[in-house]
Parts: structure tokens; sequence; C-alpha cells
């Protein structure tokens, strides 16, 4: 007697149905397991578009020059790279005249959040805030990365160069200084000093958790900044290479900063250069580490859960025995008995992987409505590999249960009681 596919599939369902308690019990972890890997994938997709979308806006050509290739606990770079000289702004002129790769070289100085022990201050009105961060940004940096305005205009090379108290503010900082919108012409006082709005940014797109940190910004021209904040280097060069030169672009700037700063060729770099496709493959090896993680614990699981669906299974090979031996009678041959008990375990596991799934979705939707600073995506890919693997578990862990009740001897399975 031969079992067609559907009637595999219904019998399957039967059985898994008419033991709805142990079931869902046996596959609690397979649930688990599955949620956790594709709610895990789910946030960090959703993050890593925002930060792509982040750096494209960064501009694809850009090469960022800076003391440090990270931030350390105190702002001060990794301990292995505090002996850095700091980057001098006058490194910007000597790029724009030995790499003929480059197009444009911008300056910006990022001011600390605390000064002398105290948050910096932002006041408009009636209304205050720290939420916020200043930089200087050189007139070059509206052509390395080009920004629109919302409102009003860009800051003048005349208005840097004479050092002049005016300020363009982020979209985010704007709304929360002057929720009426109207900010340009109106003066804000930073830190004990007076700079009028010229202009708002409009809203930039992706960032990190939803949010982009240069939205909170406040920019003031370069020359302002050096001589309202003449202790602080924090300096950034921003260089912009020609189109399709920008691995040329980066060889030259190496070299020249190797010069400038009278480095050996076998030297190490004392400064960091970085692009923001290098940036993204930083944070895919640090998401990367996560991912595994989630991966181990929902092995865990999926182990637990496996280990499950073979004890279930094994049991009822036991339970049905004398059923087993009246297909076998009849004519049911060992690959028939075989197929139909792993459908039964496949059935279990891809029920477990589909309840994971729904969770992961819901878990992830709710993640999204609450935090709406937490960017959520559900990959379609983390749902079919969600799925496959469940079922992967049923067929593994279903095996030997299956081979065990098709080598019962028919005779002795109908004696069975």
């Amino acid at each position: 007697m031969r079992i067609t596919f559907r009637e595999n599939v219904a019998i399957a369902v039967s059985t898994v149905s008419s033991h709805r308690l142990r079931s869902l019990l046996t596959i609690i972890g397979i649930v688990v397991g599955i949620a956790t890997v594709v709610t895990v994938s789910s946030l960090l997709t959703g993050l890593r578009a925002g930060i792509v979308v982040f750096f494209e806006e960064l501009g694809p050509d850009n090469i960022f020059i800076q003391q440090f290739s990270g931030g350390g606990s105190d702002g001060g770079g990794p301990p292995k790279e505090r002996h850095r000289r700091p980057i001098r702004p006058e490194y910007a002129d000597a790029i724009g005249r030995l790499c003929p790769s480059v197009q444009v070289v911008a300056k910006t100085i990022f001011i600390p959040a605390t000064m002398g022990g105290k948050p910096l201050i932002v006041k408009a009105g009636g209304i205050d805030t720290d939420q916020f961060s200043i930089v200087g940004d050189a007139t070059e940096a509206f052509s390395t990365i080009p920004r629109n305005m919302e409102y009003g205009r860009h800051y003048t090379a005349e208005e840097d160069r004479r050092g002049a108290k005016v300020t363009i503010l982020g979209h985010a900082i704007a709304e929360t200084l002057f929720p009426d919108g109207n900010a340009v012409g109106r003066q804000i006082m930073v830190d004990g000093a007076e700079y009028t709005v010229v202009g708002v940014f409009v809203k930039m797109k992706g960032g990190f958790f939803g949010q982009n940190p240069v939205d909170s910004q406040i920019s003031i021209p370069f020359r302002t900044a050096c001589v309202r904040y003449p202790q602080v280097n924090s300096f950034t060069l921003t260089a912009r290479a020609r189109p399709g030169l920008r691995q040329q672009a980066y060889d030259e700037i190496e070299a020249t900063l190797h010069k400038l700063r009278h480095l050996g060729p076998h030297d190490p770099d004392d400064f960091s250069l970085s692009t923001p496709d290098q940036i993204v493959k930083q944070f895919d090896s640090v998401t990367g580490m996560i991912v595994m993680v989630a991966i181990a614990i929902s092995a865990l699981g999926l182990l637990v859960g496996g280990i499950g669906v073979m004890n279930i299974m094994l049991v009822s090979v036991t339970e049905r025995t004398r059923e087993i031996g009246v297909r076998k009678a009849i004519g049911a041959r060992r690959r028939d008995i075989v197929i139909q008990f792993l459908f039964e375990a496949v059935t279990l596991t891809g029920a477990g992987g589909m309840i994971g799934i729904v969770f992961a979705v819901l878990v992830t939707v709710l993640i999204g409505a609450l935090v709406s600073s937490l960017p959520s995506v559900v990959p379609v890919w983390a749902l079919i590999t969600g799925f496959a693997v469940s079922v992967g578990v049923g067929i593994f862990f279903g095996v030997w249960p299956a081979v065990k009740a098709a080598r019962l001897d028919p005779v002795e399975a109908l004696r069975y009681e």
C-alpha cells in the first residue's frame, strides 16, 4: 500500500493536532530559537539600512582624515593611539596642492560637549537645552557634503574669514529652539556667545537608531570656532575625490600625510583615513558578532527542541506499534513508514518555526512602534531561512525514530499490546 503525499500531510497534521499540548511543549525550543534569530536579524537589518543611508549622504567619494580611528571612553581615542599628534588645519591646503586626484578639502573642528566640567548650553528665548553638538565648518564643507537648506542660506567665505557670529542649525535643534519655525534672523546664545541664525538645514536621512546626529548640530564658521575655542584641537579634514579616483586620492593623501608628519615609508600611520564604505564594513563586523551570539543562543534552543521532537517521535512509534504492523501487513514499504514519520516530525518543527516567525514579526513591529528611533525591517531572507532551518531540524532529529518504526517486524508489531 502506497501513501500519497496528501495522505502523509493529512496523517501528520491529524497526529500533531490530536496531541496539541504535548506538541506545543515539544516545540517551545524551536519557537525560541527561530524567534531569536529572526528578531535580531530584523533589528540589525533596519539599523544597517539607516547607517548606510547616513554615510551615503556624507558622500561616497569622500575621505575622512582624523587623528584617531575611533573614540575612547573619554573621547580621546583608543589607548594605543593616545600618542598621536593632532591633525592640523594647514594640511588641507597641502593636500589640495599635492594631491591631483582630490577635488576639494574641507576643515572641521568639533567642540567638546563639556567645557570646564560643565555641559554646553544653547538658549533661544525661554528655551534652553544641552542636547546638541557644535562644529566649526569651513565653507568648503558645503561642497564635500552638500546639504540643502530648509530655510535661509549658507554662511559665506567672507563671513568665515572675519569670524562672523553666524550659525546654521540642524533640523532637530531648530525645531527644539524655535517651535514656531521662524528661526532665520533670530539669535541664539551658545556657551555665553550670541549668534545670528542665517539658515536651517533640511532633515537628514538615515542615521544611528533612526536618528541622524547631524540634525542636532549647530554649525558655525571655522574661523569663528577657532577664535572662540583656541584650546580645542579636534580637527577633521574631509577630502572629496574626483569622480572615479577615490582610491588614487586615498593613496595620494596617505603619502602626503607621511611627508607632512615626517613619517618614514615603513613607519605606521599616526593618523586615520576612512571612507563611508569602510565604516559600514566595520559596522558589519560588529553586527556579525552579535548575529553569531544570536545564532549560538538559537542553536541551543533548536537543539533542545530537536531532542524533544526525537523523544516525542520515539514515544509515538511505541504508541503506534500495532498501527505500523497493520500498515506493513497490508503492503506499506519501509520507505512509506519512514516518510510518514518524517512528515510528522517536519510538521512539528515546521509549526514551531512558523510560530517563532510570527512571534518575531510581532516583536519587531512592537519595538518599532514603541521605540520610533530604532528602525526595524523584517528581511525576507530571515523568514525563509528561519522556516528552512526549522524543517531541517525536523528531518535531522526525525530520521532515527522514522527508521526505527520502519524496521519493526510486522508480525511482532501486530502482537504488540
